[in-house]
């Protein structure tokens, strides 16, 4: 076997994208994931055919002239996704010839990662420094201008209350999604009847549901229907739910909650149920559906915080609802209302 296809050969046992650069700059051993990257006929040619990057270039040249590593960065944007990687160039010898390896460390979730630990910062100090400012401007108020004032000093008293709290609700739902973020891959194991947690869960909110003229219905099958999970997480998820539809239907409308009997799934390969929650409020336009699980993501910021929403119920929702192995699907149109159906795995055992 010639060092060239030795080469070659140990060049393919690379997982990564590895190729190698000889002294005339010609691509002599490209393995198949770095053909991925770069395009499948590029052995045999000069790199700069492959790679037109200058960063890449600038490294693969001076870790020739200096005969040490170099680094460099290198993007690229694939059917609208972009995939990062950081290139690391090592001067080689094969035969007393000059050769320099070229590697590819795909760094996309990393800096993903970062990315989304950076909004998810920005975001918080966001929706913590309203607040914040108001308690403090308040604050101010009753100790200088309305020091003597009674009745201004109740009122910015109840509005200092209500700030606190919607702060309080925003702590609660960062530690909520986190607890649920933690233990999303250990699948709950309890067995959960589904039909009188709809039922329990309805009678809790018929309270909120009547203060705001909303009529509040619920239907049930005859058949009862179980799943294995996490009772009080499945009432979380009905609950947000529900008051998410309580909240944005205008008065003397409509909510309707419905629980079917098990039936087969496509989506979960096996039998399930739906936990359909439908109202006839406003809507939501269709543009809007797929990012509704963000963190953080608001359709209608002001509204949504009149309504004391965080901002994070519907993460909370999605990440318990894959944590149970089911399915969420959103039906929206403006002016027609929204449907949330959650598909949750039928425990069909008989305990």
């Amino acid at each position: 076997m010639t060092a060239l296809s030795t080469m070659r050969a140990l060049t393919d046992a690379f997982p990564t994208p590895f190729a190698v650069i000889d002294a005339r700059r010609t691509i002599v051993a490209a393995n198949q994931a770095m053909r991925d990257v770069l395009g499948e006929d590029i052995v045999d040619y000069h790199y700069t055919r492959a790679c037109r990057r200058p960063s890449i270039l600038d490294a693969v040249e001076r870790a020739f002239g200096v005969g040490a590593m170099e680094e460099a960065e290198f993007s690229e944007t694939v059917q609208g996704r972009t995939s990062h990687f950081n290139v690391i160039c090592s001067p080689l010898e094969v035969e007393g010839s000059a050769h320099v390896s070229l590697s590819f460390e795909d760094v996309t979730s990393s800096r993903e990662i970062t990315a989304m630990r950076s909004d998810f910062v920005a975001n918080v100090s966001h929706e913590l420094k309203t607040p914040i400012t108001s308690i403090l401007g308040f604050v101010e108020t009753i100790q200088g201008p309305a020091a003597n004032d009674e009745a201004a000093r109740n009122r910015f008293l109840s509005l200092m209350a209500r700030e606190a709290e919607r702060m309080n609700r925003l702590v609660h739902d960062l530690l909520s999604l986190n607890r649920v973020e933690v233990n999303e891959k250990v699948r709950p194991m309890d067995r959960v009847a589904l039909n009188a947690l709809v039922s329990h869960t309805a009678e809790v909110l018929q309270p909120l549901a009547e203060a705001r003229d909303i009529s509040l219905k619920i239907e049930l099958p005859d058949a009862l229907c179980h799943v294995t999970g996490h009772e009080q997480q499945l009432v979380q998820v009905l609950r947000n739910l529900a008051e998410n539809a309580i909240a944005y239907s205008p008065s003397g409308n409509e909510v309707r909650v419905r629980l079917t009997a098990p039936a087969y799934e496509v989506a979960l390969h096996g039998n399930g149920m739906r936990l359909i929650i439908e109202d006839d409020g406003q809507g939501i336009d269709p543009v809007h559906i797929p990012r509704l699980t963000e963190r953080f993501y608001r359709v209608d910021s002001h509204r949504s915080r009149e309504v004391g929403g965080t901002g994070l119920g519907l993460a909370i929702v999605k990440h318990i609802i894959t944590r149970h192995r089911g399915r969420l699907e959103i039906k929206s149109k403006l002016g027609s209302g929204s449907r949330f159906t959650v598909i949750l795995p039928a425990d069909m055992s008989a305990r």
